[in-house]
């Protein structure tokens, strides 16, 4: 995959991290655009305060990526989050919490660029070290690029919950879709927290990094 590039800033190489406590403007900036439209069901962006302690209740059992443009002479400007993805529990009883639920937002200049692709399958590997079983994605539809997106990664369509929401004066639906990532044993492992995972296996957390770093350098 060829390095990404931003617009405005030509040849600035981005870089894939994990999302810290200082992130919440800078992806508070990537997600308000998304407001406006039935991609997201929020119909107000939240503030910094309460975005960042819904990110930090993600974190506590899941990993947050974002990518972030590396500062170079010759930008001369500073780093910023032009895309973010994660992972939540894809429902709240103990049954499912072999599951997760993914998103990415992506700020119209990373788009086109494979950078989605990158992010998701990061999280993806991410998701295999914690010993996740399946990941979920809802897609408001219809939404050409993110059903390209999950097709590419070996998302297949469960179905599609009709008129499920009512956003940006329509009723929208949804398509749910799901990628298994490991077998299904008969006694699972418990399911390792993103935060132990760190701790006791920074390996392995790096060289996901790493392979997903490789794809978006220029």
């Amino acid at each position: 995959m060829q390095g990404a590039a931003v617009s405005g800033a030509e040849n600035v190489p981005i870089r894939i991290r994990l999302a810290t406590d200082d992130d919440a403007d800078g992806i508070l900036s990537v997600y308000a655009p998304y407001i406006d439209t039935p991609i997201t069901f929020e119909e107000s962006l939240p503030n910094a305060k309460d975005f960042g302690a819904r990110t930090a209740k993600i974190q506590a059992g899941y990993p947050y990526l974002v990518a972030e443009t590396v500062s170079t002479p010759e930008s001369g400007e500073a780093p910023r989050i032009v895309g973010y993805a994660y992972a939540h529990a894809q429902a709240e009883r103990a049954a499912y919490g072999w599951n997760a639920e993914l998103s990415v937002y992506l700020s119209p200049e990373a788009r086109g660029r494979g950078l989605g692709t990158v992010l998701y399958r990061a999280l993806i590997d991410l998701l295999r070290e914690q010993g996740v079983k399946a990941a979920y994605a809802l897609v408001t539809i219809p939404n050409a690029a993110s059903e390209r997106l999950h097709e590419a990664l070996g998302f297949t369509l469960m179905g599609v919950q009709k008129n499920a929401g009512y956003t940006c004066g329509a009723w929208r639906d949804v398509a749910w879709l799901v990628l298994a990532l490991a077998p299904f044993d008969a006694e699972p492992a418990p399911v390792v927290p993103f935060p132990a995972l760190a701790r006791e296996r920074p390996g392995a957390v790096r060289n996901a990094l790493a392979r997903a770093n490789a794809h978006v350098k220029g």
